[in-house]
């Protein structure tokens, strides 16, 4: 799948004539954009084909198993997951003081803290507070906003 298309430079698909639904799911895998798979209502037809084609419950899990295959692939696109969404804030972190710090006090790296959730500043961005004056006292524990900064 990988030759053919840095070869021609296109999208590839994937014409199966194999039994079963295990090397269309490889294709898959590999990069095809596209299954063929022969089917019929009945392998005991007379013809060719049919022996190696997929009945309709067969057709049926097959492209359930595509299903499943495209989600554990993924996207290139870095973005949460609906499921991850609703953690985020709880499992994030945010700046928080690590000791009372009171109005007027110059900000030091010893008076910040990280701690959940993570509905407040990300500690990314500890080195943007330091050394900035708290424009509010600020208790020990209690999240630290920009509108608390000088």
């Amino acid at each position: 799948m990988g030759t053919l298309k840095q070869a021609f430079g296109f999208s590839v698909g994937y014409s199966d004539h194999t039994m079963g639904v295990e090397v269309s799911l490889a294709a898959l895998a590999l990069g095809a954009v596209a299954i063929e798979k022969h089917f019929t209502l009945d392998r005991n037809l007379p013809g060719p084909d049919h022996l190696a084609s997929l009945e309709p419950d067969e057709l049926k899990d097959l492209v359930s198993k595509v299903r499943s295959v495209e989600r554990a692939l993924g996207s290139t696109i870095k973005q949460p997951w609906g499921e991850e969404t609703k953690n985020r804030e709880i499992c994030r972190r945010s700046l928080v003081a690590a000791v009372d710090i009171p109005q007027g006090a110059v900000i030091t790296a010893d008076m910040l803290a990280a701690k959940r959730p993570g509905t407040g500043i990300s500690p990314k961005y500890a080195t943007a507070l330091i050394g900035r004056k708290a424009a509010v006292t600020i208790e020990e524990d209690e999240l630290i906003t920009w509108n608390k900064m000088r």
